[in-house]
Order: structure tokens, then C-alpha cells, then sequence
């Protein structure tokens, strides 16, 4: 299956905003767009060019594409299934994009970040109302119970993630359990809910052309 394996630090630093892949390191002093604000290649650290409305669309996509970890053959395939649904194209797309197994571990709590979640449900850690399943791009519906398995509740990265202080990336449509090791995704969001901070009409318009 492919996937990106370069440097993810350049991802952001292309989109001139976090991203939030690499999970705590993100909101560290360490976080690479704190240290360079500015897109990787020497030329970038100039003054850039006014973008052009196509370009901005562009921009857009791509930023979505890497906040949810998606190539674009597969992002266009959730493109046309949110334009074929009732209701708001944009709005249906981040619906989908939201429903993904790997995020809803990751807006749980359970990994600490998108990539992380990932790892955990392809190496048969993850199961939905006590069955495994090994597949990121799994497309849960309200109600199902996503849960880590009983062997990773000992691991470093998954404690460290479930006993956060601070969930920055829990959202109103999840619930937890109490031992905080699994939770529901408990409906399907509004565009209000969604904190990804994307603007989901110019993808629109660039697939519409």
C-alpha cells in the first residue's frame, strides 16, 4: 500500500501551519515551523509571489490530504462519494474523511497522532465492538465502539496519549470510557464540530473545474 515516508516536519513547513503530525511534538519548542516559518528550499525564505486562485485551491487540498493522511487517488475517491450524498459537498467530504478508523483513534486519545493510529490498527491492535479490524481507512458509523487491545494498555506511547492532561484532540461527537482504553464514535459531526481548520469550499471548486 502506499504511503509518504519522508520527513513529515516538511509537510507543515510547506503548508506554513502545523499539522499536527508528529502528536505532542507539535505544541514543543521543537516543532519545526516554530524554528523555521517557512517552506523547505532556500528560495522559500524570499519573498514569495502573490498565489494565484488556483493555487490557493490547491494548497487547500493538499493540507487536507496530509492532516488526514490520504493520497490523492483516495482522496478523490471520498471526493466523489461526498458529492454523491445529500447535502453540502464540502461538508460530507470532512464527514468521511472524520469517520476514518485511524482518526477516530487518534481524536480518542489512543494514539498520539494520525500516523500512530495507523501503526497500531494495521499491527492488529485495534477492534471495533470486540472484533479486529485492520484497516485504517475503515469508515465507522454512530454508535460503534472502537477499543486498544489489552496488550498495548501497557505501552509507553498509548499511556502516555490516554493519560494526557490535556486531549487537545477529543471531540464533542466521541465519547470515552471510563478507563479511558476505548470509546464511541456517537454520531455523525457538523461542520461546526470539526476542529480541522481547513477551508473545505475551495476543494470543492477544484475538483469542480
Amino acid at each position: 500500500m502506499a504511503r509518504y515516508t519522508a520527513a513529515s516536519c516538511k509537510l507543515c513547513r510547506r503548508e506554513g501551519t502545523k499539522l499536527f503530525l508528529k502528536g505532542q511534538r507539535c505544541l514543543s519548542d521543537r516543532c519545526a515551523i516554530e524554528r523555521r516559518p517557512y517552506a523547505p528550499g532556500e528560495r522559500n525564505q524570499q519573498r514569495r509571489s502573490r498565489t494565484s486562485e488556483y493555487g490557493l485551491q490547491l494548497r487547500e487540498k493538499q493540507k487536507t490530504k496530509r492532516i488526514y493522511g490520504v493520497l490523492e487517488n483516495q482522496f478523490r475517491g471520498y471526493f466523489k462519494k461526498a458529492a454523491r450524498q445529500k447535502g453540502v459537498t464540502g461538508e460530507n467530504l470532512l464527514r468521511l474523511l472524520e469517520r476514518r478508523l485511524d482518526n477516530v483513534v487518534y481524536r480518542l486519545g489512543l494514539a498520539p497522532s494520525r500516523k500512530a493510529a495507523r501503526q497500531f490498527v494495521r499491527h492488529r491492535n485495534v477492534t471495533i465492538n470486540g472484533k479486529l479490524v485492520t484497516i485504517p481507512s475503515y469508515l465507522l458509523e454512530p454508535g460503534e465502539i472502537v477499543s486498544i487491545s489489552e496488550k498495548m494498555k501497557n505501552n509507553p506511547v498509548v499511556k502516555n496519549s490516554v493519560q494526557a492532561k490535556d486531549r487537545t484532540s477529543l471531540v464533542s461527537y466521541m465519547t470515552l470510557s471510563e478507563d479511558g482504553f476505548s470509546g464511541s464514535f456517537a454520531s455523525l459531526p457538523s461542520r461546526e464540530d470539526i476542529p480541522t481548520q481547513v477551508n473545505e469550499q475551495l476543494i470543492v471548486e477544484l475538483y469542480s473545474k
